[in-house]
């Protein structure tokens, strides 16, 4: 009796500390799923506002295909430096924006609301009524909390440039690159690699001439 009272005992202890190790293992890949969702979907919209970029033109249809510039700019609308500013066709329709799917986009850094997190904010801006009279609507969505940094490069056919603006205010470019790099730096951790993501651009203008 006492040798079968002994042996469920430690029948008892060995499914117990199996349980709780399948417990920790459990909350352990749900934080690792949960911290990775938001970088997965930081990235999605990345790939997808880079991927449906419009080719940009001068004259009056520039209000619907404006500039593509990547650096410390001043976007309209957005009063802070903002790290890119591109038109892309990714809006979508719905009874509340009755507008076309171009829509401008920009990505920023913006610092946290809590005075106690590390790193700052990943904000994206999007005003989907471009042929307003008035001031723009900016509509900011938070994508990813804990970034040190972000950085855009673009691809010319034979080098990485790290400004790009196809309006000749601060550069010759005229055309899109025909990929954009972009690099995003976790804080916390300065010694881990940036998370890199390489979008090509197929949307390209095919003539010389300047379009009114």
């Amino acid at each position: 009796m006492i040798l079968a009272i002994g042996v469920a005992a430690m029948v008892l202890i060995i499914i117990n500390a199996a349980l709780f190790a399948s417990l920790r293992l459990r909350d352990t890949t749900t934080d690792a799923v949960d911290a990775a969702t938001p970088l997965d979907q930081t990235c999605a919209f990345l790939r997808r506002d880079l991927a449906c970029v419009v080719t940009p033109t001068n004259g009056t249809r520039k209000v619907l295909s404006g500039s593509f510039r990547v650096g410390n700019i001043i976007s309209a609308g957005v009063p802070e430096p903002v790290a890119i500013e591109m038109y892309t066709a990714t809006g979508a329709l719905s009874p509340n924006a009755p507008w076309a799917d171009i829509q401008r986009v920009t990505y920023e850094l913006k610092p946290s609301d809590n005075p106690s997190a590390v790193g700052q904010n990943l904000v994206r801006s999007v005003s989907r009524n471009l042929l307003t009279l008035t001031t723009p609507d900016v509509q900011d969505q938070l994508m990813l909390t804990g970034v040190a940094s972000i950085h855009f490069s673009c691809f010319d056919g034979s080098q990485w440039l790290d400004t790009w603006d196809t309006t000749g205010l601060t550069s010759v470019n005229t055309n899109l690159p025909v990929a954009v790099r972009v690099d995003i730096q976790m804080a916390g951790n300065p010694a881990t690699a940036p998370i890199e993501l390489v979008v090509p651009i197929d949307s390209q203008s095919r003539t010389n001439v300047v379009l009114n």
